[in-house]
């Protein structure tokens, strides 16, 4: 029975990251609260790394790509996603970008992988974007009048973090197919903290008012998002559920939308819900049986893995 909820509480504790995004919103600028979340992580993770006898990255060229794929999955992804959130994207509407990464994984996976895409696909493909155009249309049309003060560059930097998602999850498949997850991990996040602290030192996005919300967020995102995930992670692959991951991706825009209604009192026009699920509908046929899971608790759930014991023994770090 705890195995079988597994995959449901991963997806539950995933949708909570844009919930944490929007909670600390009014009290961190958001590449600075990233920092800190980076910081106490890689603290935290490296250590547990040397404790478990992990096998860390040998070669220059390994170190590379590891701070190259945290580049993309957290500093582009994560930072294109937590300030669109504080500039006023709802949680669910940014939840549902994120969740069309398999289409653009599809879409690249022919040019860059050999991959083809069949008419199946090329269907989800059109369902999936139809789908995020109904939801993302009204608010866009909300901020018309604002120009680029409204809503259209913060959706843009969500989907240009769900694009990074995308380019992670196809160089995790070449070039990181053997790394051990717990040593990637924090690797990634120093490769993250690399590109995000020249931008907040030029930018000067420095403040973060230390309330009750922002302590409770920052704890949420280090131990559960970025630790208890991770772990998570670990069990799932050892037993061959990635693919189970995968398949239960399409509960987390509207589980992370119910949660922003419960909380922060986000709303959705019937169009919107509809349009949410028909891109659920487009991402299910558009990601077919893709492989290729991000080795993080921020790109896994992402990723289009097939099912098998063999996915899981691809997919198991080395001892």
């Amino acid at each position: 029975m705890i195995a079988r909820l597994t995959p449901l509480v991963f997806i539950l504790i995933w949708s909570t990251g844009w919930i944490v995004a929007k909670l600390a919103a009014p009290h961190a600028d958001p590449f600075a609260f990233l920092i800190v979340r980076y910081v106490g992580a890689a603290a935290l993770l490296a250590p547990l790394a040397f404790v478990l006898g992990a096998r860390w990255p040998a070669t220059w060229g390994e170190w590379g790509h590891a701070l190259l794929n945290g580049v993309l999955l957290h500093a582009v992804y994560l930072g294109g996603v937590w300030w669109a959130v504080s500039q006023g994207v709802p949680a669910g509407v940014s939840a549902l970008i994120a969740a069309l990464q398999p289409l653009f994984t599809a879409l690249a996976a022919g040019p860059l992988l050999g991959e083809r895409l069949g008419p199946r696909r090329w269907l989800g493909v059109a369902l999936g974007f139809a789908g995020v155009a109904a939801v993302v249309a009204p608010k866009l049309a909300g901020g018309a009048t604002e120009g680029l003060g409204g809503l259209g560059l913060p959706i843009a930097a969500n989907v240009l973090g769900m694009a990074a998602v995308a380019a992670a999850t196809l160089h995790q498949k070449r070039a990181l197919a053997g790394a051990d997850l717990r040593t990637l991990a924090p690797a990634q996040y120093l490769g993250a903290l690399a590109v995000t602290a020249p931008v907040v030192w030029a930018t000067g996005g420095t403040r973060i008012d230390w309330t009750g919300e922002t302590l409770f967020a920052m704890a949420w995102s280090v131990l559960v998002l970025s630790i208890a995930a991770i772990m998570l992670m670990l069990v799932m692959i050892k037993r061959g559920e990635v693919s189970r991951v995968a398949a239960l991706i399409y509960l987390v825009p509207p589980t992370a939308a119910v949660q922003a209604y419960l909380l922060f009192g986000e709303t959705l026009s019937p169009l919107q819900l509809a349009g949410m699920a028909l891109a659920a509908v487009g991402v299910g046929l558009a990601a077919g049986a893709a492989s290729g899971a991000p080795a993080s608790a921020e790109g896994c759930i992402a990723a289009n893995v097939p099912a098998g014991e063999d996915a899981a023994k691809r997919s198991r770090p080395p001892a």
